[in-house]
């Protein structure tokens, strides 16, 4: 089966988040590694490193994945925002790398009026540019199917592909799969034979081996509605069934699979929705 957690706060420091993680009852664990709003961050603190490598190794949470900044957009056709989003993206590896965290989700970003085409190669460049700065690095690149709201890019699986095909180091790249984003983004997968087909075609488009982390996300809105909001997990338009069928999918076992859904400083939100999803498992 996955490993199950949820994305925890970093307040009071990177490791910090191991204490959320074992609160919630965390397997695995997603943070962000600065302030997910502010462009720039001081460097990480050795000794804070010290302590985050300490924490994991105390609770056994793993993998620890990271969220790179929602400001960056590699997809831009503004050149004085795309060269600061990859400064931004290289401090994103940078800090996941130190940390010795082995994927890095992000959005691929959005092309703002210049067209999908031209966005999806602005964002291959972009990840070009930000993989030769980090030349050796371990962290894995996760692009993350999107909703497809507004002019997002990345929301079939045929873009996530040609991002990857596009790019001049394809092994450095990953897919992030959310469960919210790809009903949203028009992806049926609530009955066995639409869940099968589904996976199918992102096998012959990606490749399944390409798919390294889950978020399970319940939508607030129906198939194809390009809406990207979250809820709790079976109290959406998904349900509990295509939980369960992710769950129980051996082809899956041991990727994490992680929490997005809105909560409050008791966690007691993502207490229950890893409760619920740790009950449909056979």
């Amino acid at each position: 089966m996955l490993r199950l957690g949820a994305h925890e706060s970093i307040a009071g420091g990177v490791s910090k988040a191991f204490d959320r993680g074992v609160q919630a009852g965390c397997e695995a664990m997603q943070i962000f590694t600065k302030n997910n709003n502010r462009w720039t961050a001081k460097p990480l603190d050795p000794k804070e490193i010290e302590r985050f490598h300490k924490r994991q190794e105390e609770t056994g949470i793993h993998p620890v994945v990271a969220h790179d900044s929602y400001l960056i957009n590699l997809g831009t056709p503004k050149d004085d925002l795309w060269e600061k989003s990859i400064a931004a993206f290289i401090d994103e590896l940078n800090r996941a790398e130190a940390l010795g965290i082995p994927y890095l989700v992000m959005h691929p970003g959005s092309h703002t009026g210049s067209g999908e085409e031209e966005g999806l190669r602005r964002v291959a460049e972009g990840l070009d540019r930000a993989h030769a700065a980090t030349e050796g690095f371990k962290v894995m690149t996760l692009t993350e199917i999107t909703a497809g709201q507004g002019t997002n890019l990345g929301y079939t699986f045929e873009q996530l592909a040609a991002i990857r095909d596009m790019v001049d180091h394809p092994g450095r790249i990953g897919i992030c799969f959310d469960t919210c984003h790809a009903l949203a983004a028009g992806y049926e997968f609530r009955d066995k034979d639409s869940y099968e087909r589904m996976w199918d075609e992102f096998d012959q488009l990606i490749g399944l081996d390409r798919l390294k982390v889950f978020h399970l996300n319940d939508s607030q809105k129906d198939v194809g509605s390009h809406v990207d909001r979250h809820t709790h997990i079976g109290q959406g338009m998904l349900g509990l069934e295509p939980f369960r069928m992710i769950l129980n999918d051996p082809r899956f076992d041991g990727l994490p699979g992680l929490l997005e859904t809105p909560k409050s400083k008791d966690l007691h939100e993502d207490v229950e929705n890893l409760r619920v999803l740790r009950s449909l498992v056979a």
